[in-house]
């Protein structure tokens, strides 16, 4: 694939489903890579669970015809100015459209109670995010691809498994778990799990609820905080305290009781997309384990890639970085390869 890498994101006026407001937002959202400006369109939004999700919507200036895109999300209480448009910026670079959310409850996306999040609605949030997309005259139905960072690449896999309309996969430092569920893996649940999913009643209740609290914090045994490792607090402190994030050092996790948890191991042999597994083998965070991520790929069919990246959970989310270039020059080669 052959593009120029020159010009500038294209106006995006005339998009169904953008907003040019003018406000501080477009200040945000005005972002350089290497040396180029990129014009991107203040916002994009469409409904999911009752709310209404924002986000960006990356076009190459230069196009020809219909375009792949890859919808990308953050994980844990992440935003999207949170170097996850720097991925997007490098994929746009590269000939792919891009839109890139908040999760509900999250950032600029609406939703209450704010900073709630549940797996089962973000995996919600990316299904209405392929609907979307498949309104846009610029964007070609057939070539959708998903990725998702550490929380949101647990769900990626999900939504993988359950949505036919997903092209491919990038789980870049999944969050597939501890330990492994003591479920087996079978067709009965997985077949619990998509329904749940489509359908199924995703309510949170006291039990099941851990917060309010700190998404990061210095002093564990002082105020303790949803992630633990001080590599966390390194990141979000530095990521999120930045100018136009809306990143809160906040959160509420619920995930609810169902009769066959949310996990993307047991979805993992049903996976009907290729997929790139890109996962730290020193990753410090716990339900990153990388025993029980390599479990989960070794039962996906093929195609399927597998690549250890390193410096930890947030090595390549620091930009610029060395490791940010290796895993974005790892990712387009997937995504010109299999989109």
């Amino acid at each position: 694939m052959h593009v120029n890498r020159r010009g500038a994101l294209r106006s995006m006026i005339g998009i169904p489903g953008i907003v040019l407001s003018g406000g501080p937002d477009t200040r945000a959202h005005r972002r350089t890579y290497r040396g180029a400006p990129w014009r991107l369109a203040d916002e994009v939004q469409f409904e999911s669970e009752g709310a209404v999700l924002h986000g960006l919507l990356y076009v190459p200036e230069e196009q020809s015809g219909k375009l792949p895109v890859v919808i990308m999300a953050h994980g844990t209480t992440a935003t999207v100015g949170m170097v996850t448009d720097k991925y997007a910026e490098y994929f746009c670079e590269n000939g792919f459209a891009v839109l890139l959310y908040d999760h509900k409850n999250l950032g600029r996306s609406g939703g209450e109670p704010r900073q709630e999040i549940n797996p089962w609605v973000q995996c919600r949030g990316y299904r209405d995010a392929i609907t979307y997309v498949e309104t846009l005259d610029v964007i070609d139905p057939d070539r959708i691809a998903l990725w998702g960072d550490s929380y949101s690449a647990g769900e990626v896999i999900v939504v993988g498994a359950a949505d036919e309309r997903v092209r491919a996969i990038i789980a870049q430092c999944p969050v597939c778990g501890a330990e492994l569920p003591a479920e087996e893996l079978s067709d009965a649940t997985f077949e619990v799990i998509r329904k749940t999913l489509l359908e199924g009643d995703v309510a949170g209740s006291p039990e099941t609820t851990v917060g309010p609290m700190p998404v990061v914090s210095f002093d564990q045994l002082g105020s303790p905080s949803l992630l633990k490792p001080i590599q966390a607090f390194r990141w979000f402190v530095d990521y999120g305290g930045r100018p136009g994030t809306c990143w809160e050092n906040r959160v509420t996790r619920v995930v609810p009781e169902t009769s066959v948890p949310f996990s993307p191991v047991l979805c993992a042999p049903y996976v009907k997309a290729p997929i790139l597994m890109m996962v730290a083998p020193d990753d410090e965070m716990v339900h990153a384990n990388y025993d029980v991520a390599r479990f989960a790929y070794d039962a996906m069919p093929d195609p399927r890639e597998w690549y250890d990246i390193r410096d930890g959970h947030f090595g390549l989310l620091y930009h610029p970085g060395e490791v940010f270039d290796e895993a974005t020059r790892v990712q387009v080669d997937f995504l010109q390869r299999w989109v």
